[in-house]
């Protein structure tokens, strides 16, 4: 190996030994993602959020299957708790969550069948991680790994994490802006489909950019979009600070 080949060898070597892992460079993206979406106010002085959620499914027809109404409470201080409640029927229905169980009542009867209170807590997760996004990505223990810019297939540029949770777990992908840092859409693998989550539009009413409008559409391995699948209104944001 002559003198040029070597010292172009030990520059490259310097080189990716002073490059950030990927997991570091999606940890330093979502610190940056945590301060854009915070404007007069923290997400670690947050003890209580509660907000109104509608959605609206749609079949691949672009039929409406259904439309409901929640309204989502999250305590995140001394400890996590959660409930939501609706209507439906003319029955008033309650999943609560009170840090250790769940139960669920249903007008005035009380289920207790541990198959649907199990099926009750992974919803309250679902809502949890959908709506506490970018702050809970630095809370996960995942696999956090940056993959680079992409380009959505509406023509979006976006930077692209992956979030790992394990094995036989949903793998999703979360999008930010390269300019803004903001949480622009979300990507999930499951073992069945697979969605695309975009974030149309925020709410800033609170001192934190929250979500104001998302869609989901269902997408193909190429992450072509083939069908809008869902519709999410999030209104009425009240945000307790310590």
């Amino acid at each position: 190996m002559n003198y040029k080949s070597l010292l172009s060898f030990l520059l490259s070597l310097i080189f990716f030994a002073c490059s950030p892992s990927p997991e570091k460079q999606a940890q330093e993206l979502i610190k940056k993602s945590i301060e854009a979406h915070q404007l007069s106010k923290k997400w670690d002085k947050v003890s209580n959020i509660k907000f109104k959620k509608w959605t609206r499914l749609l079949n691949e027809s672009g039929e409406i299957e259904s439309e409901s109404e929640q309204w989502v409470e999250f305590r995140l201080k001394p400890y996590f708790e959660a409930k939501l409640t609706w209507t439906k029927d003319s029955l008033f229905h309650v999943v609560n969550f009170n840090g250790s169980r769940t139960s669920y009542q249903m007008g005035e009867n009380t289920i207790e069948n541990e198959g649907f209170l199990k099926a009750k807590r992974a919803e309250i997760e679902a809502a949890y991680l959908a709506f506490a996004q970018p702050w809970k990505l630095i809370e996960e223990n995942a696999d956090l790994t940056y993959e680079g810019e992409k380009t959505l297939d509406d023509g979006k540029s976006v930077e692209s994490i992956r979030v790992n949770y394990g094995p036989d777990t949903d793998v999703w992908w979360f999008y930010l802006d390269p300019i803004s840092a903001k949480v622009v859409a979300n990507e999930l693998h499951a073992k069945d489909h697979k969605s695309l989550i975009e974030t149309v539009s925020y709410d800033e009413s609170t001192g934190l950019i929250l979500a104001k409008e998302r869609k989901s559409f269902r997408i193909d391995d190429a992450g072509k979009q083939l069908f809008l699948q869902a519709e999410y209104l999030y209104s009425d944001y009240q945000v307790t600070f310590e």
